[in-house]
């Protein structure tokens, strides 16, 4: 039986709130995937067409989930099925806690990547490293069948460990120490590397755009981009949604929460096409850009050592925010649903969630002739199946639902706090929630996955 919502926990106030959600949205998506993307895309222009999405898409889908999980108090399935009872709509709940799940397995093979490469870091600086050589030694160090596994464990321990001390005490205030932190960090690395010698070119190559290389596939990447950097789809921001008192204006933490996400990812760029064009380095090297490319980079930088230390310890703090995030949903299905203790709920989700992660880690060695979907590897089998299939589907439930089920109007009506304000504009947000978004994710989902068939 679900436990009374007026015993449930809450943030401690709006910043709480906001930095978590931050924390949440900011993860190795921004600060890894944003930039090798953006690198692949052209540049400028794909950031525009990327800050539009987040307004038309991100926005009226992280709104809705917020306010369905402050209606309710519950976990994305026991809030669907609290507002829409003896109706299937909370199956686009079970949808969200199934992304999660799937996407911390993998999710925690990175982190664990990013964790030995702070040790790396701190213990050489990565030396006088070529590209060659960053290659060669990342290469070996995931093909080896023990070693990730056991950074793979260490990161999931960080975040039960996190989970354990509960919403205020553990979550709270570690995203409440962390995120400055990481914003200081950023700023620093930013700094560093738009006043290295030859840096212009890099600056020009995320600030403006060549619309020359624009393709519809620049403008799904940019839609997808958008989706997943606010964290949304999976149901994380419904899980902490339910911790909101309802003084708090949602609008005003949504804006804040977009505003900071996307400034982050912009940050990112800004910290590393710099660096990677002042020392002569191509900028659309894909995925390896940052565990291959970087470590290249800091080692002929001045001072590059300690650059390589700031910069996997920010994004073992990105990987971190967001992992917490992803484990409280299904810890919060086990507690809401069936009367799990928080212990025992974070133990059994991150317990069984490591397990299934050593077969992604395992699939770089003794698992790399094993294939999944399309004939893809573990990993890039759980990333499809997570990132292409159940997040889009996740988020078009949540939005359908807000829009065409519950009532945009009463949404947006349920969104404001004690100040009674809403959004600016709130007819034309409501058009855009009840028409645009929609479409756009159909749009996404469908061109994602017929393209990968």
């Amino acid at each position: 039986m679900a436990p009374d919502s007026n015993s449930r926990e809450q943030w401690s106030g709006k910043i709480g709130f906001i930095l978590s959600a931050i924390g949440s949205a900011v993860g190795l998506g921004s600060i890894w995937r944003f930039p090798f993307v953006t690198g692949e895309n052209g540049g400028g222009a794909f950031v525009l067409i990327y800050v539009v999405c987040v307004l038309l898409l991100g926005l009226p889908v992280l709104l809705s989930e917020i306010v369905l999980g402050r209606s309710t108090q519950r976990n994305p399935v026991g809030a669907l099925r609290k507002r829409a009872p003896g109706t299937p709509w909370f199956l686009g709940g079970f949808i969200g806690i199934t992304g999660t799940i799937i996407i911390l397995a993998f999710y925690s093979t990175v982190g664990g990547w990013t964790l030995s490469y702070i040790w790396g870091a701190l213990a050489d600086g990565f030396g006088q490293m070529s590209i060659q050589q960053a290659e060669a030694r990342f290469t070996q160090f995931i093909s080896d069948p023990i070693i990730p596994i056991l950074w793979q464990f260490l990161f999931m321990m960080l975040t039960m460990g996190i989970c354990l001390f509960g919403l205020q005490n553990g979550i709270e205030r570690t995203n409440k120490f962390l995120m400055p932190m990481l914003g200081i960090m950023l700023i620093i690395l930013v700094i560093r590397g738009i006043t290295l010698p030859g840096s212009g070119e890099g600056i020009r190559f995320i600030l403006y755009p060549d619309w020359s290389s624009v393709t519809f596939n620049t403008v799904f990447e940019a839609l997808g981009m958008a989706f997943f950097s606010l964290s949304i789809g999976a149901g994380t921001m419904v899980t902490y949604g339910s911790y909101l008192p309802k003084k708090e204006s949602i609008p005003h933490a949504v804006k804040h929460v977009v505003l900071f996400s996307t400034l982050v990812s912009l940050a990112a760029g800004l910290a590393i096409f710099p660096a990677i064009f002042s020392l002569g380095y191509e900028p659309n090297t894909g995925p390896p850009l940052v565990y291959i490319t970087l470590p290249a980079v800091f080692a002929q930088m001045p001072g590059g050592s300690l650059f390589a230390i700031l910069f996997f310890f920010l994004l073992s703090v990105a990987a971190l925010t967001s992992s917490i995030s992803l484990l409280e949903v299904p810890l919060r299905y086990l507690e809401d649903e069936h009367g799990f203790s928080r212990k025992k709920g974070t133990l059994l989700a991150g317990g069984l969630i490591f397990l299934l992660g050593i077969f992604a880690t395992l699939s770089f060695s003794t698992l790399s002739h094993v294939k999944g979907i399309a004939g893809l590897p573990i990993f890039e089998s759980m990333d499809f199946i997570a990132s292409n299939v159940l997040l889009p589907l996740g988020g078009l439930v949540f939005i359908l639902f807000a829009g065409w089920k519950w009532g945009i109007r009463q949404v947006f009506d349920a969104a404001k706090g004690e100040d009674g304000k809403g959004l600016p504009a709130q007819l034309f947000w409501e058009w855009i929630a009840r028409w645009v978004t929609p479409v756009l994710i159909l749009i996404v989902f469908l061109f994602q996955v017929l393209s990968n068939l």
